[in-house]
C-alpha cells in the first residue's frame, strides 16, 4: 500500500477529497500531509446548502492535526471557493476542521479532553506545543456552543452560590441543577440581577421559571430578593451549612472579645466551629479541656450543639419547637454575638425550617465549589472571569461537547 493511500484510510478522507502527497521531514520533526479534490468536483454551498456549486477558484489552507508519534503533523488543502447562484462566493467546509479554525476536529476533540482534566496553559505547552491562548479559543467555542445546546426544561430544583473569582471582592455566581447534578448557569457578581439572568438563561434553554418550586441558597439579601423577584414559585431553603456557619462565626465572635482576658484560648477558633469528628488529636484534648469550664466561648460552643439538634428531630414541627425553645436562649444568653444570630434566625425561620419539607441543602454546590477553587489553584489563577467560568461549565456543566460532523 503506497504511503497516500495509508494516510487516506487513517484520515477518512473521502471522494471527491483524496490525499495527493506527503512529506516527512525528520530533521524538523515534522510530518506534511497535502489533500486535493478531483477535477470537476462541486460543493455544497455552506450558507444556504445549495448542492453541487462549481468551483470559483481555490485557496491554500494548513490545519494543525494530532502528532504522528513525536512529530507534529499538518494538513495542507487546495480548498474550493464555490460559485452559489444564491449566496454568491463561498469558502467551502472542509469535512475535517470546522470553519475558521487551524486545527483539525481531532486535534481540537484531544485538546477539549485535555482541557477537562489539566491547567490549560500545561495541556497547551507541555502536551499540544500551542500558546494558551489558542487553547482557550478552542475551549470558549465549544463550551458556548454546547451552553447554547442546553436543555433545561426539566430544571425546577436549584441551588445558587457564589465562589471568589480572584482576591478581593471578585465573585462568580454559580446555579446547580439538583437533580441532574450539574452547574447550568455562572455569571458575574453574587448580586439579584444574576438570578434575574439565570431566569433570563433558563427561558432561553427550554425551561420555565415558574418551574422552579425549591431553591437552595444562602442568607444572601441579594440572593433572597433575587428568587422571590424572579423565581417567583420557588420556596427558598436556607443551606444548613451556611447556618451552621452563622453560627460558628458568632462563637468567634464570643472567642476574640474574650481571649483578652483568658489567653488559653488564643489559636482555638478551629476547636470551636469544626465538628468533632473532624478534630485533629490536639484539637480533641483542647476541647475536651476547656468545653467544661464556665468560659463564655464554652457557653456559645454549647448553643450550636443545641442548634445542631434540630436538624435531627423527625419532623418539622418537632423542630419548630427545639427552634423556638433555642431562639429564646439564645437571646436570653447574655452574650451579644449569639443574641445577634438569633435575631437573624429569627427574621429567617420559614426558610430554615423548610429543609424539613425540602430536604435540599448546597452541598453538591459546595463541592463544586472546591472543584473550581482547586482547578483555579493548579492553575496559579485565571486572567478573567471568562476563562474561570469556561472552566466551570467543562468541569461541572456535564456539557454535550460534541464535535461538528
Amino acid at each position: 500500500m503506497r504511503d497516500n493511500d495509508l494516510f487516506q484510510l487513517a484520515l477518512g478522507v473521502t471522494s471527491p477529497w483524496f490525499v495527493a502527497s506527503s512529506n516527512f521531514d525528520t530533521d524538523n520533526r515534522r510530518l506534511d500531509i497535502r489533500i486535493d479534490f478531483k477535477a470537476g468536483s462541486r460543493f455544497e454551498c455552506p450558507e444556504c446548502k445549495a448542492p453541487a456549486c462549481p468551483v470559483h477558484d481555490t485557496v491554500a489552507k494548513t490545519w494543525r492535526h494530532l502528532d504522528f508519534f513525536q512529530h507534529q503533523a499538518f494538513l495542507t488543502a487546495r480548498t474550493p471557493r464555490i460559485n452559489c447562484t444564491k449566496c454568491g462566493v463561498r469558502l467551502v467546509t472542509v469535512p475535517w476542521a470546522r470553519p475558521g479554525s487551524g486545527f483539525t476536529l481531532l486535534f481540537e476533540g484531544f485538546a477539549m479532553a485535555l482541557a477537562m482534566h489539566l491547567p490549560v496553559a500545561v495541556a497547551a505547552k507541555r502536551f499540544l506545543k500551542i500558546t494558551d491562548q489558542r487553547l482557550w479559543r478552542i475551549v470558549f467555542h465549544y463550551v458556548e456552543a454546547a451552553v447554547a445546546r442546553m436543555d433545561l426544561a426539566d430544571v425546577s430544583r436549584v441551588a445558587i452560590d457564589e465562589t471568589a473569582a480572584k482576591r478581593g471582592q471578585d465573585y462568580i455566581t454559580l446555579v446547580v441543577d439538583i437533580d441532574g447534578r450539574r452547574v447550568v448557569f455562572v455569571a458575574d457578581g453574587r448580586s439579584a440581577d444574576t438570578v434575574r439572568q439565570f431566569a433570563d438563561h433558563l427561558e432561553d434553554h427550554g425551561g420555565d421559571a415558574s418551574r422552579i418550586k425549591q431553591a437552595s441558597t444562602d442568607m444572601s439579601a441579594a440572593f433572597i430578593k433575587g428568587v422571590t423577584e424572579n423565581l417567583t414559585e420557588a420556596e427558598i431553603t436556607f443551606d444548613r451549612f451556611h447556618v451552621m456557619k452563622l453560627i460558628g462565626d458568632a462563637i468567634d465572635d464570643v472567642r476574640r472579645d474574650e481571649v483578652k482576658a483568658r489567653p488559653e484560648l488564643r489559636g482555638t477558633r478551629y476547636v470551636w466551629t469544626k465538628n468533632a469528628i473532624n478534630l485533629t488529636a490536639r484539637q480533641s484534648t483542647v476541647l475536651d479541656t476547656l468545653s467544661s469550664t464556665n468560659l463564655k466561648t464554652a457557653r456559645a460552643w454549647r448553643m450550636r450543639l443545641a442548634f445542631q439538634e434540630i436538624y435531627a428531630q423527625p419532623t418539622r414541627e418537632w423542630a419548630e419547637i427545639f427552634f423556638d425553645k433555642w431562639i429564646s436562649w439564645a437571646k436570653r444568653s447574655r452574650l451579644e454575638p449569639m443574641k445577634a444570630v438569633a435575631r437573624t434566625m429569627e427574621k429567617h425561620r420559614d426558610g430554615i425550617l423548610a429543609w424539613f419539607d425540602s430536604g435540599i441543602s448546597n452541598g453538591l454546590i459546595e463541592g463544586i465549589n472546591s472543584l473550581v477553587q482547586a482547578a483555579k489553584a493548579k492553575a496559579r489563577g485565571y486572567r478573567n472571569s471568562k476563562t474561570l467560568k469556561a472552566v466551570t461549565y467543562l468541569i461541572a456543566g456535564r456539557l454535550d461537547l460534541r464535535l461538528p460532523t
